[in-house]
């Protein structure tokens, strides 16, 4: 049973609701609807599940581009309802030809509304009904039986003819019962027979070539053995001469120094670490990047180009005419030249197939029906319209301002806890450190955790930035639980005073079970305030199964009922893509959290915000 139907424009205004239904639904599935899908360019999506406490409903929708209204049907997940889209179809034909923007009361469309309900409902019951006359019968095991009993009459006669021509066509006889399938009890694919016809078909015709020939194949491995032989003895090295490799010297080179990076040793063996103060450099987290206004008519040019064979269908007058009255609506077939020369440019700069293509349906469900105004092109269109949606998903929907709620953690006594999360090799630990560095020079005390207990080296790695950036480090050593290794340090940072607290986790993969369980429980016990995913910039199609799978797998793994997932993303080796900047409008669309930290560089200070605006422009360019 349909639970409500409700239909309201762009702004939020509600035009009408069916007074007839009157269900009370259960949680807000129109607000996370909106906010979810409406919102987040996800509108290409056939439909959409909304799981609240006691019950599961399914919403589907429809656009009314030109007035800017929104046909909304919610039913329960269960019964799936075959009449929705149909009855969704005709309420808007309906509605949109009685709508008046100055009118807010809709009392009359009720009647309307219950007819309607009637012939999609009808039309259902008639469809289901075709569908069932249509249907064929199921005669596979009769067939089934008939070809089993041809089988087992044919089998009999070959047996007995060859029972009658004697021994000499044993061959004959296997080569036979092969056809049928039975060998010997033994039941063989069909292709086998077939592929030995072949086999005995070439031998047959060109007697110079063999299927197998054994005698060859013994005389190359003797061949072999002789020569490998050959090659061990001439191979003999004295071991008592020691091979060196020499360093190449140039011409006119300086006398060779030992290429020893690695920090000098004091007297005692210890170490001596190069200090490295806050006030060394200023943290591109604090610079202000200025993004050059290039001309935009180069962008609407490469669009046009690319949509040139589809265009060029019409005639020159027709376009002109067109573009100077305007086209009364855009259909589909307007839209897919310049979504299709979108979405290629999208992929180019690496944004994943799957999410280049949602993005193409959503703007395609936002402009189908949509007046074109005159001196436009289509193409302009769909690229103002993908900018404003590339610009709405990358925007952040709630503070990123790690100070502002370090104040706050501050206020209740506590230190600000920070997890950093991801695969291996990307970066967890060195854009750690940038992140202590950049807190350092706002007059924050920082903590590390060393909780990387599975990677021979990390604590080691993780000490020597600490003793670079003179910050204490809570350290237990290999082979801990990394969950109590955190914990531990938590309260020796509360004892000490510390206000942040950037714990450091192991690198993973998406799929090993153990280690996403060991992080799941350090979440959990932790309970840390920002869960930072750190992802490659470089990454293309992996950045969508790596996010989706890590956020299923904090969720599943969770012993919580709310289990969190991951809160924000840093962006490592941005400097190495140029302007390959998909990865970070994947990683945003599939898991909802923005962008937070952008890595560009080997250095302390080569930490920055992620420009929105810059991003766009180059995705599109």
């Amino acid at each position: 049973m349909l639970e409500q139907l409700l239909i309201f424009t762009r702004g939020g205004l509600i035009l009408w609701t069916c007074k007839e239904l009157g269900n009370a639904l259960k949680g807000s599935p129109i607000d996370t609807l909106i906010r979810s899908c409406l919102l987040e360019e996800r509108s290409g999506a056939a439909s959409y599940n909304y799981d609240a406490p006691g019950a599961s409903y399914t919403l589907k929708w429809t656009f009314n581009n030109e007035l800017g209204l929104v046909f909304v049907a919610v039913y329960q997940r269960i019964l799936h309802l075959l009449y929705v889209d149909d009855l969704l179809a005709l309420v808007r034909r309906e509605f949109s030809e009685i709508y008046d923007p100055k009118r807010t009361v809709y009392n009359d469309f009720d009647e309307t509304f219950r007819q309607l309900r009637m012939e999609a409902e009808a039309r259902a019951e008639e469809l289901k009904k075709s569908k069932q006359m249509v249907k064929p019968v199921n005669n596979s095991k009769k067939q089934g039986q008939a070809q089993k009993a041809g089988f087992d009459k044919g089998n009999k006669k070959r047996e007995g003819s060859s029972a009658a021509g004697g021994g000499d066509d044993n061959d004959e006889g296997k080569g036979r019962k092969l056809e049928n399938g039975h060998s010997n009890g033994n039941i063989f694919e069909i292709y086998e027979p077939r592929m030995t016809a072949a086999v005995n078909g070439k031998e047959n015709t060109s007697s110079n070539f063999s299927a197998f020939d054994v005698s060859k194949l013994q005389k190359r491995t003797k061949c072999g053995k002789k020569t490998d032989t050959v090659v061990n003895k001439g191979s003999k090295v004295d071991p008592k001469k020691k091979v060196t490799k020499k360093n190449r010297v140039w011409d006119d080179a300086p006398p060779e120094t030992k290429l020893d990076f690695t920090d000098p040793v004091d007297g005692n063996g210890n170490e001596k670490i190069e200090v490295v103060p806050a006030s060394q450099g200023e943290s591109m987290m604090d610079v202000e990047e200025i993004i050059s206004s290039d001309s935009e008519g180069e962008e609407d040019d490469n669009v046009q180009k690319d949509s040139k064979p589809e265009a060029t269908k019409k005639g020159w007058f027709s376009s002109m005419f067109q573009s100077i009255a305007g086209k009364a609506n855009l259909e589909k077939g307007d839209l897919e030249p310049a979504l299709k020369a979108l979405k290629d440019r999208l992929m180019t700069k690496n944004v994943a197939e799957e999410i280049a293509e949602k993005l193409c349906e959503s703007v395609a469900a936002s402009l189908e029906g949509k007046k074109l105004a005159s001196f436009t092109r289509v193409s302009s269109t769909v690229q103002a319209a993908m900018e404003e949606a590339l610009v709405r998903i990358l925007t952040p929907r709630r503070s990123i301002d790690i100070l502002r709620d370090m104040h706050a953690a501050k206020e209740q006594r506590k230190p600000y806890v920070v997890v950093f999360v991801g695969v291996n090799g990307v970066g967890k630990s060195t854009n750690l450190a940038k992140v202590a560095y950049w807190l350092l020079q706002h007059n924050v005390s920082v903590m590390m955790a060393a909780c990387d207990t599975f990677r021979s080296g990390a604590v080691e790695q993780l000490r020597t930035h600490a003793r670079r950036l003179q910050i204490p480090i809570f350290e237990k050593g290999y082979e801990k639980d990394p969950a109590i290794v955190a914990k531990e340090a938590i309260q020796e940072a509360t004892r000490n005073g510390s206000d942040v607290v950037l714990v450091d986790t192991a690198g993973r993969m998406q799929d090993n079970e153990p280690l996403m369980r060991a992080l799941s429980k350090l979440i959990y016990l932790n309970n840390p305030d920002l869960v930072l995913f750190v992802g490659e910039a470089l990454v293309g199609n992996d950045a969508v199964d790596q996010l989706s799978k890590f956020n299923q797998k904090l969720a599943d793994l969770s012993t919580s009922s709310t289990p969190r997932l991951i809160d924000g993303i840093l962006l490592t080796k941005f400097d190495t893509i140029d302007d390959k900047v998909g990865a970070a409008l994947s990683m945003v669309y599939i898991s909802r959290a923005p962008v937070m930290f952008v890595g560009c560089g080997q250095s302390y200070t080569d930490l920055k915000k992620l420009n929105v605006k810059s991003i766009v422009k180059t995705l599109l360019k």
